[in-house]
């Protein structure tokens, strides 16, 4: 399957050896050096994934990050400056997958983008394995796990591929603790772990916003605090 990829960075030097990587996996590239001529093109063009860095003039990373949140699922990684921990959670807030932190070796953020294209893959998927073929309902969240559609009070919830994925794993082991690291090895398989990472944490905190749940009253998925998150049964 072809794969089309956006590529935004000011660093023209950054933004041609990521393309360059890329197009010796066989994707097609899409790369811009300016967010505004990729404004236009993201508004005009579906992609599979999208590689933004944050640090841009006239317009940011994030607010790129935004536009295509508004219209699009498909995969964002963020691209951010060494330690800057803030600009982590600010792009996974917005709705961002996954982050690679400058300087990066070029083939960890092909192994990110790999792993990023194999759950969207499944997550559009028409037919999949037996595992899909069911609806969950929970509550008022009814999840059809064969159509990746999700439902709030009848009404269609708009998820990332990540968030649909923390909640499906959360719904399918109701009454079960599952770790923060064992959803990050669920989702990203091989991807390396620490207690330091907050990527499941931000994205569990973005799909209670969409949910409508609190962390101190939560309807939905509770924290065990020292353990991991639940959806009671």
């Amino acid at each position: 399957m072809e794969y089309n990829i956006l590529v935004v960075d000011d660093e023209a030097e950054i933004a041609d050896l990521i393309e360059t990587y890329l197009i010796n996996e066989n994707y097609t590239v899409s790369t811009f050096y300016s967010a505004k001529e990729a404004l236009e093109c993201i508004r005009d063009t579906t992609f599979d994934l999208a590689i933004l860095d944050i640090m841009m003039p006239e317009i940011d990373g994030f607010s790129l990050c935004r536009e295509i949140r508004s219209k699009y699922t498909y995969p964002i990684i963020m691209l951010t400056a060494k330690d800057e921990e803030t600009d982590k959670i600010t792009g996974l807030t917005l709705g961002a997958d996954d982050y690679v932190t400058k300087p990066f070796r070029p083939l960890e953020l092909v192994a990110r983008v790999k792993s990023q294209l194999r759950r969207y893959k499944k997550y559009n998927a028409a037919q999949n394995d037996s595992e899909d073929r069911s609806v969950i309902v929970h509550a008022d969240i009814t999840m059809d796990s064969k159509k990746h559609q999700c439902f709030l009070h009848g009404q269609p919830l708009t998820l990332t591929p990540t968030e649909f994925s923390i909640l499906r794993i959360l719904l399918e082991n109701k009454g079960t603790v599952i770790s923060a690291e064992e959803l990050f090895h669920r989702i990203w398989q091989d991807e390396y772990y620490t207690k330091s990472n907050n990527t499941i944490t931000v994205h569990i905190r973005h799909l209670r916003e969409k949910l409508g749940d609190t962390l101190d009253h939560p309807k939905y998925i509770t924290t065990i605090w020292g353990v991991g998150y639940k959806i009671e049964e």
